[in-house]
């Protein structure tokens, strides 16, 4: 196993995966880690919602698709319009995160777990990417009450998981190291 430290340098944002189911060994590893984040009271606030269905996939990418390219958002209309645009990016697994909206601070816990997640995926060489455009999905009231989320959670991000198309992952961007401030 690799260091802690090690993966989460290592971890990238993986846009292009293969066509290949990741093992049900894999995913319950990677959502026992979003289950054991860190949660404010221990109020443990989250849902995750599995989604390997091929044909859901599809239509969850061809509805994102569609109201992006009718947002009036500059910037999110001019990536709906690139050729093959799949805010999925064709990962054979996505994991909504949803959060119970009574919880104290289950934006903040839901967020631990998309990060816990993330990490224990890349500890195992599966890729991932943290998706914020899912949030054009959670607003299809008819498509999302077949999700069976439980009452008073709210859908917070997506994630997608799968085996990288690519053998290595490119290195990252130059992090900025001046960001910290000492009173001892």
């Amino acid at each position: 196993m690799k260091d802690v430290l090690e993966v989460i340098k290592s971890r990238r944002s993986v846009r292009k995966y293969k066509p290949e189911q990741i093992s049900n060994e894999s995913l319950d590893k990677i959502i026992e880690a979003g289950i054991y984040a860190p949660t404010a009271h221990n109020q443990q606030p989250w849902h995750f919602t599995v989604i390997q269905n091929p044909e859901l996939l599809d239509r969850i990418n061809t509805y994102v698709r569609e109201a992006m390219l009718k947002s009036g958002e500059e910037w999110v209309n001019k990536m709906a319009s690139k050729p093959n645009f799949k805010v999925t990016y064709d990962a054979p697994t996505l994991v909504v995160v949803s959060g119970k909206k009574d919880a104290i601070a289950w934006r903040a816990d839901c967020a631990a777990a998309i990060q816990n997640m993330l990490i224990a995926a890349e500890s195992m060489e599966i890729g991932s990417v943290w998706l914020g455009l899912m949030r054009f999905f959670f607003e299809n009231k008819e498509e999302m009450a077949e999700m069976n989320i439980p009452e008073g959670y709210e859908p917070y991000y997506g994630i997608s998981f799968g085996y990288r198309a690519y053998e290595k992952a490119l290195p990252g961007p130059k992090r900025n190291v001046d960001v910290v401030n000492y009173i001892k």
